[in-house]
């Protein structure tokens, strides 16, 4: 059983990473915000997560402002890997967490999401309450 995870996580990289691919290798990836919004709030991101403020996890403009000067490609990776996998989260107070993961598997929906993020202006990092 603990294989079949293993197993299935690198999958989903996998196909995260080929969908990846294909997004980027085709044109400039355009945001529908609004959708963004529904996926997160149909996925529970906004009990943890606001656009404007920190509430147990970083606010989305925060994260943005975090990854503003990385390499776009990578970071979208990145955190489509977190939010599809469980890995730890680790919150200012030193405890860690599994991430919850999103029920959607679509990955240009995934990808939408996360540039949804990354597009917010005015965010701060290191974050500031």
């Amino acid at each position: 059983m603990k294989y079949q995870m293993q197993a299935s996580k690198l999958l989903n990289v996998l196909a995260v990473s080929i969908g990846l691919t294909f997004v980027y290798s085709t044109s400039a990836f355009a945001v529908d915000a609004d959708a963004a919004l529904s996926m997160a709030r149909q996925n529970g991101c906004l009990k943890c997560h606001a656009v404007d403020k920190h509430k147990d996890g970083p606010a989305y403009r925060d994260i943005a402002a975090k990854y503003k000067d990385k390499d776009h490609a990578e970071t979208v990776k990145k955190l489509i890997f977190h939010i599809t996998s469980g890995e730890k989260a680790k919150f200012p107070d030193g405890h860690e967490e599994e991430h919850k993961i999103i029920k959607v598997k679509d990955v240009a929906q995934q990808t939408n999401l996360i540039e949804w993020v990354l597009s917010l202006p005015g965010g701060k990092w290191p974050e500031t309450d």
